[in-house]
C-alpha cells in the first residue's frame, strides 16, 4: 500500500500543420505550438519525474541555420526547467533585436525551439540511471538532413541483448548498451539504408544531389524503414520520433500494451500518451480523440499528409490494466468509470470481513489514487444498506414514524482517517534511521474512528506491503479499531513486469514472499530448487518455448490462502487490531477494464514471448541471491 512503484514514461507530439503566422492571428502568439507543449506534459506529468525534454524541428530553413533545437533536464522540477532555459533564450534574443519580427519565416531564423514539429518527453526512469544523459529525446545527428533522428518513447524491450548484439553484427558500434540508444540506432541504420537507395535510384533518374534532397523528403518511406526497425522487438512500447527534414511518427507495440492517442484538425496533430491531455490542452471532446491502433503507426509528413499505417501485425490485445488502476490521471472518462467499478466489485469480500457489521465500520482511503475507487465502493455499501432498509421496510406495515426513521438513517461512516505528510522523505538512507522516518510519513485524524470499530482502508495497489506494516498499521491502530481491513483495488502482484513499470525483482513482492511462507508452511520448500533447474535448462532454448516455471508455485495455494498469510505476516505483535487484508480477483479486474486485458503481473500471462524469459531470469537472480534485474 503505497509503496512507490515507478511510472510509465509519457510522451507528447505536437505538430503544426498552418504557418505560425497563422496561430498568431487567431490566437495571438507565434509560440502557440510551444506553449501547447508546455501544457501537454505538465497534464501528464504524473507520468514522470526523472526528467523531462523537449525537442523541435523547424521546416525548410536555408542551409547553415540551425533546423533542430533540444533541452533536456533532470532537475527535481524538469518541466518548470526546460521551460524556462527555453524563455530565457527567446527572452534574450527578443531583447536584443533592433525591431520586432514580424513574418514566420524570420521567427523561426531568430528564435530558438520555434518550429513546426515538436517532441515532448516526461522520463520515470526503470532502466539505468537518472542522470541528464538517461532523459528522451535522443539525437541522433548527421550531415544529411534526412538522416538526423530525435527519438523519445514510454517503453522496456526484453530483448536488448539480443538487438544490441544484431547491432554489432551489422558493423555499428552503440555508445551503451539500453534499449533508447539500441531502438534509435535500429531506426536509424534502416533510415540511413533508405535514404542511401533512393539516392541511388534519383541519380538515375537525373538528380544531382542537391536536387535530390527534397525530393528524398518526399519519398522516404518511414513505415517501410519502422518495419524493418521493429522486426525482432519484444516488449510494450509507444515511439516518438522526428526526421531532421520534418517527417515525424508514433509507433505503437502489435499488443497494445503502452497507451497512446491522437486528435488531428487542419491545424494540429497531436498525439500523447493520455487522452484526458489532449482533451483539455485543445478544448476537444472525448469522441473527437482516437486511440493508435495496436502495431500501427500515425506518420505525419513534412507535407503535413498523415498517414495510419500497420508496422506489425497486431497481437491478441493485452493492453496494460494497471494503466487502468494507477498509473494514468483519473479524468479520463472510461478510467473513471472503471476505478470506480473496481471499488464497487469489492464489496462481498469488504463485507464478509467485517461480518456484516456496516453500522459499526468507518471506510476510508489513502489518498489520492484510490480514491475514485473509494468512490465506486461507498456508492455500492450505500445502495445495500438502502436495499436492506427498504426490505425491512417491507416486512413491517404499520410502522410508526420513529420506526421509519431509524430504517431510513444508516449510511456508510466515511472519514478522512489517514494525511500523507508530502515533506517528509526518507533522505536519510542507513537502515537504523530510515524505519523510523519511514512510520511518520503518514499521520492520522485522531478521533475519525471509535474504539471498537471495523476500519477499511481502500488503496489502489499492495506491492511490497513494506510502508503498510512499518508505516500505515501502526498508525491506524493508534485509533484503537477492532479489526483494520486493507483492501487492495488491484489483485495480487505476484510477478516481475519488464514493459514498463519497475517491479523487476520477485523477492520485493509481498505476494510473493507470502507464497514462499506457504511452501514452508507446508514442507514444499524443495520446490524451489526443481522450478530453478527447470528455469535454467529453458534458458538455453528459443525464447518462444520457454515457460513460466514460477506459477506452478503459486499454483498450489488459493487467493484466499496468500491473502491471509500476507495479514499475518503484515501484523507486528505491536499492533492490537486483527489485520485482514483483501485483493481484487483477477476477474473483477476483467469485469471493470474489460478493454484493458494486460494482467501479467497478477497472473504471469506474459503478452510477449520475452516476459516467460524475463520471469524465469528474476526467479533464477532470487534463488542464487543475485541482487539484478532480470532484463
Amino acid at each position: 500500500m503505497s509503496d512507490a512503484i515507478k511510472h510509465e514514461c509519457g510522451i507528447a507530439l505536437v505538430r503544426l500543420l498552418k504557418p505560425l503566422d497563422y496561430y498568431k492571428q487567431k490566437y495571438g502568439s507565434s509560440f502557440y505550438g510551444l506553449q501547447k507543449m508546455y501544457l501537454m506534459l505538465e497534464k501528464q506529468h504524473n507520468r514522470g519525474q526523472d526528467g523531462a525534454g523537449f525537442a523541435s524541428v523547424k521546416l525548410d530553413m536555408a542551409p547553415g541555420e540551425r533546423f533542430m533545437s533540444r533541452v533536456r533536464s533532470s532537475d527535481p522540477q524538469p518541466i518548470k526547467d526546460i521551460f524556462g532555459k527555453i524563455n530565457q533564450r527567446i527572452n534574450g534574443v527578443e531583447q536584443s533585436l533592433e525591431k520586432p519580427v514580424t513574418t514566420s519565416e524570420a521567427l523561426k531564423s531568430v528564435f530558438p525551439y520555434v518550429g513546426e514539429v515538436m517532441l515532448g518527453h516526461l522520463r520515470y526512469g526503470t532502466f539505468g540511471n537518472n542522470t541528464i544523459e538517461s532523459v528522451h529525446p535522443f539525437l541522433r545527428q548527421n550531415n544529411w538532413m534526412h538522416r538526423n533522428l530525435i527519438v523519445a518513447g514510454n517503453f522496456n524491450l526484453t530483448n536488448v541483448n539480443e538487438l544490441f548484439d544484431n547491432l554489432v553484427t551489422l558493423g555499428q558500434h552503440p555508445k551503451e548498451k539500453a534499449d533508447t540508444i539500441t531502438i534509435m540506432e535500429k531506426i536509424g541504420h534502416f533510415l540511413d539504408d533508405s535514404v542511401s537507395k533512393l539516392y541511388k535510384k534519383l541519380k538515375t533518374e537525373g538528380f544531382d544531389k542537391q536536387g535530390a534532397s527534397p525530393e528524398i523528403a518526399k519519398r522516404l518511406n518511414i513505415a517501410k524503414v519502422l518495419r524493418k526497425a521493429s522486426k525482432n522487438w519484444d516488449g510494450g512500447y509507444v515511439i516518438g520520433g522526428m526526421l531532421g527534414h520534418g517527417d515525424s511518427f508514433v509507433f505503437r507495440d502489435p499488443a497494445g500494451i503502452r497507451p497512446a492517442f491522437y486528435y488531428q484538425d487542419d491545424e494540429v496533430v497531436v498525439v500523447a500518451s493520455e487522452r484526458p491531455a489532449i482533451q483539455t490542452v485543445f478544448n476537444v471532446p472525448f469522441e473527437a480523440v482516437k486511440e493508435v491502433n495496436p502495431g500501427n503507426a500515425i506518420i505525419i509528413k513534412k507535407s503535413g499528409k498523415v498517414i495510419h499505417e500497420e508496422i506489425t501485425p497486431p497481437t491478441e490485445r493485452r493492453a496494460c490494466s494497471f494503466e487502468r488502476i494507477y498509473f494514468s490521471r483519473g479524468n479520463d472518462a472510461d478510467i473513471y468509470k472503471e476505478r470506480k467499478a473496481l471499488g464497487r466489485l469489492l464489496f462481498p469480500k469488504i463485507y464478509d470481513s467485517v461480518n456484516g457489521d456496516l453500522q459499526n465500520t468507518v471506510f476510508s482511503y489513502i489518498p489520492n489514487t484510490a480514491e475514485t475507487s473509494f468512490y465506486g465502493l461507498v456508492q455500492r455499501v450505500q445502495d445495500f444498506m438502502l436495499e436492506e432498509s427498504e426490505a425491512a421496510i417491507l416486512k413491517e406495515p404499520n410502522l410508526s414514524p420513529k420506526r421509519l426513521k431509524e430504517l431510513l438513517s444508516p449510511r456508510p461512516r466515511i472519514e478522512k482517517v489517514t494525511i500523507k505528510d508530502v515533506k517528509l522523505r526518507t533522505f536519510i538512507t542507513e537502515d537504523s534511521s530510515r524505519d523510523d522516518l519511514v512510520a511518520h510519513v503518514y499521520d492520522i485524524t485522531y478521533e475519525s474512528v471509535k474504539p471498537n470499530d471495523n476500519l477499511v482502508i481502500i488503496d489502489d495497489s499492495i506491492v511490497r506491503g513494506t510502508t503498510l506494516q512499518k508505516s500505515i498499521l501502526r498508525i491506524l491502530d493508534r485509533l484503537k479499531p477492532k479489526k483494520i481491513t486493507v483492501v487492495s483495488s488491484a489483485p495480487q502482484i505476484r510477478y516481475p513486469d519488464c514493459y514498463g513499470i519497475d517491479m523487476a525483482r520477485l523477492e520485493d513482492l509481498i505476494a510473493f514472499r507470502a507464497m514462499l511462507a506457504l511452501l514452508e508452511d507446508h514442507n514444499k520448500t524443495h520446490q524451489l530448487a526443481e522450478v530453478y533447474e527447470r528455469a535454467k535448462a529453458d534458458m538455453e532454448k528459443e525464447t518462444h518455448e520457454i515457460k513460466n516455471h514460477v506459477k506452478s508455485l503459486y499454483n498450489q495455494f488459493t487467493d484466499d490462502q496468500i491473502s491471509q498469510k500476507i495479514s499475518s505476516m503484515l501484523r507486528i505483535p505491536e499492533i492490537n487490531a486483527e489485520v485482514d487484508v483483501i485483493f481484487q480477483s483477477v476477474a473483477n479486474l476483467h469485469e471493470a477494464c474489460p478493454n484493458n486485458t494486460g494482467d501479467w503481473y497478477f497472473t504471469g500471462l506474459y503478452p510477449t514471448p520475452g516476459g516467460n524469459k524475463v520471469v524465469n531470469r528474476a526467479y533464477m537472480n532470487f534463488y542464487e541471491g543475485k541482487n539484478e534485474r532480470a532484463y
